[in-house]
């Protein structure tokens, strides 16, 4: 197994990229190591892309800067007083940090010392597949036993599940959502049993730590479940404000393999927190969420509303003209969701009417107020009111009345 795992790191395109290697040789210098530790290896050995690389080294931050221009690549000290610099080498930023080890901590706060000892290291941080290390020709480095728990799947804490948390509890949303992303089978008993004692920890986090954490939570393929647990232990409520619509949720992500937008955050919150629109703002207040993902949210209910008050689906022509082509699918996704997984009978009807809007292109009203203002017409009030009325009757038509009839039928009086 060991050899497996160490030809599957030595082969990978990231570790033997000429840019990751100059940072290696930068900084490898006067007895210093440098070892990639956490996400990249962990992606890697569990076959998953690796958007970015994190480098643990024994050499000071200070040294590091120094090593790194000497070498003509570009260091910036994003957080030297932790201990991180961020070298940029071929086009590509890696976050070197020195080796740590907590002298005492309270809270997400943490008095640290730099060192030079992998294992105390890799005690300070927190789930036991992230704790894994790698030299820069491959060689896996395991102080703590986290590979078998990494191949297996398991999400573990280090050490003291109750103490990891309390060192900082956004761990606590963490913990599902590693286990969302990578994890398999049930979650570690342990690791449950800690985030629901210390759950009202999560009160004390800041809404842009929280609503990044669901963001990203929402996005992976086990969050359905991971979300039931969540709920499940009083935390989605604590961590959100509201009430959750768990059994929606997971009938809108049995949808993935169809639908790509089931694992877009912002469709996922309208399925879970949407009961009114209300409920809509205050999770976007709670998260802080931007100003486009509200806006999606919005237009989402708006078509879910719609639907949901209709007999029969809409003219995929005419949905898309009036919210636009993602907002309807949200719409129809959302709506799948509540009324459809649970009636077989719509779900043909749910099939065709998706696939009727996915290849609807949408209609372009083919007068504007210039058009009727060449034609005759004065501008002001009254031009509007035309406008409005001819885009009713073009709307009637089934979107066929052509530019020409349509400046037919408003043509002034002589």
């Amino acid at each position: 197994m060991s050899l497996n795992v160490d030809d599957r790191l030595r082969e990978s395109d990231w570790l033997r990229a000429p840019g990751i290697q100059a940072v290696f040789s930068a900084v490898e210098q006067e007895g210093d190591e440098a070892r990639t530790v956490g996400g990249a290896i962990r992606n890697t050995l569990l076959g998953y892309p690796v958007p970015d690389v994190d480098i643990a080294t024994t050499a000071r931050p200070e040294i590091v800067m120094k090593r790194a221009q000497d070498a003509g690549l570009k260091p910036i000290g994003t957080g030297i007083d932790h201990g991180t610099i961020t070298i940029i080498s071929g086009g590509f930023p890696y976050e070197v940090t020195t080796l740590r080890e907590d002298v005492e901590t309270y809270g997400r706060q943490a008095r640290v010392v730099f060192g030079r000892d992998w294992e105390k290291d890799a005690r300070r941080r927190d789930f036991t597949m992230n704790a894994l290390y790698a030299d820069r020709h491959g060689h896996l480095h395991d102080p703590l036993g986290g590979l078998e728990d990494c191949l297996a799947r398991r999400v573990r804490f280090i050490g003291d599940p109750d103490a990891r948390i309390r060192e900082d509890y956004l761990r606590i949303l963490r913990f599902f959502r590693i286990f969302a992303a990578y994890g398999k089978g049930e979650l570690d008993r342990e690791g449950l049993g800690a985030c629901l004692r210390q759950r009202d920890g999560l009160r004390q986090l800041s809404a842009e730590r929280i609503g990044h954490e669901m963001r990203r939570l929402l996005c992976a393929p086990l969050a359905a479940y991971a979300l039931k647990m969540m709920n499940d232990c009083g935390l989605w409520e604590i961590a959100t404000g509201g009430l959750a619509r768990i059994e929606d949720y997971e009938a809108l992500r049995l949808l993935d393999e169809v639908a790509r937008e089931t694992r877009d955050p912002e469709l996922g919150l309208v399925v879970l927190a949407g009961f009114v629109r209300e409920d809509l703002e205050r999770i976007c207040d709670r998260l802080r969420l931007s100003n486009a993902e509200r806006k999606r949210m919005q237009t989402a209910w708006a078509v879910m509303k719609k639907l949901r008050n209709s007999d029969a689906f809409p003219e995929a022509a005419a949905l898309t003209y009036e919210f636009g082509k993602q907002a309807t699918v949200d719409g129809l996704l959302a709506i799948w969701s509540g009324r459809i997984a649970r009636n077989s009978a719509d779900r043909g009807a749910f099939s065709n009417m998706l696939s009727a809007v996915r290849h609807q292109a949408v209609p372009e009203f083919p007068i504007k107020g210039a058009d009727l203002i060449a034609s005759g017409h004065k501008p002001g009030p009254a031009l509007g009111k035309l406008l409005k009325h001819l885009e009713s009757e073009w709307i009637t038509s089934g979107f066929t009345l052509t530019r020409q009839q349509l400046l037919e039928h408003s043509r002034p009086e002589s």
